[in-house]
């Protein structure tokens, strides 16, 4: 067993058809068929079950799987190890919530990309269970995401908190009166948004414990929808009420038990942390840090 050969396992359990995974790796299906067929001879187990449809991972299949998964980006480690020299540069890719990369970030990365010119800044935004994947593929190096997360391979790093705000149309001035207007359908940027879990907590403890919920693909026509009556959301605060339609709409306070939420930087615990990160995850730190004392 060699690195090659666990990198076509892997695209085979991904992609779940040989010819798919030969396409993929730039080779013929022959050779991808031979190489897992070799793979299994010397470990001595079936990895996959054929059937019409492709392949599926056997349980022996599938206990391989992660170790597969971590040689990539172990190599991508052990390259940026040798390179690092202790200067932030090179590539850098943070994700982020849209709310948090609205309200929080402009002026931290404005003044990293100043401070570390070498470095080639990219940020992307997402829903947490997005990022959260994201990081654990290694396509992003960190991310902002809603707290807790909990999971072993993992390292959260707690960077700020946010006061939410259940967000109605005009003229609704308590939760019950929204309640007691018919159907309750919920207004996200997509399936997976941040505060959409809190969102409906909140309502299954009311009595509401399957609202509809509508999809959007900006915070502005979020807005929009709340204050035409279409739907209601969750979002900070301070995200509402820096925008301009504010005035235009119920922001009411949900009970403490989904009020206050963390805002945590997630990243994978064994993965090479570059001068890149450590410079960006120094200055966000200090930067949260001497917000929340003054």
């Amino acid at each position: 067993m060699d690195v090659g050969d666990l990198r076509i396992f892997e695209a085979v359990a991904r992609l779940g058809v040989m010819s798919r995974a030969a396409a993929e790796l730039n080779t013929v299906q022959s050779n991808v068929t031979a190489r897992i067929r070799a793979l299994e001879e010397s470990l001595g187990c079936r990895l996959f079950e054929r059937h019409a449809g492709g392949v599926s991972l056997t349980d022996e299949g599938r206990r391989l799987l992660p170790y597969a998964q971590r040689i990539p980006q172990l190599l991508r480690d052990a390259v940026w190890a040798v390179r690092d020299d202790g200067v932030p540069r090179g590539r850098l890719v943070i994700g982020s919530l849209e709310t948090t990369a609205a309200l929080r970030l402009a002026p931290l990365l404005a003044a990293y990309v100043r401070a570390c010119p070498e470095v080639d800044l990219t940020l992307r935004t997402g829903t947490t269970c997005e990022l959260v994947e994201a990081v654990r593929k290694g396509t992003v190096d960190g991310a902002f995401v809603c707290g807790p997360v909990v999971e072993p391979e993992l390292d959260s790093r707690s960077m700020f908190t946010e006061e939410l705000a259940l967000v109605a149309a005009p003229g609704v001035d308590s939760i019950e009166r929204l309640l007691g207007s018919g159907e309750v359908k919920i207004l996200v940027l997509r399936a997976g948004c941040s505060y959409r879990q809190r969102l409906e907590a909140l309502l299954a403890r009311l009595g509401v414990p399957t609202p509809r919920m509508l999809e959007f693909g900006t915070l502005e026509a979020i807005y929009a929808c709340a204050g035409a009556g279409l739907g209601i959301t969750m979002l900070p605060r301070a995200l509402l009420e820096r925008s301009s339609t504010a005035g235009t709409l119920s922001l009411l306070t949900p009970p403490a038990a989904e009020a206050i939420v963390d805002t945590v930087f997630v990243r994978r615990r064994e993965a090479f942390a570059t001068s890149a990160l450590k410079a960006f995850l120094a200055r966000v730190e200090q930067a949260f840090e001497t917000s929340a004392a003054a």
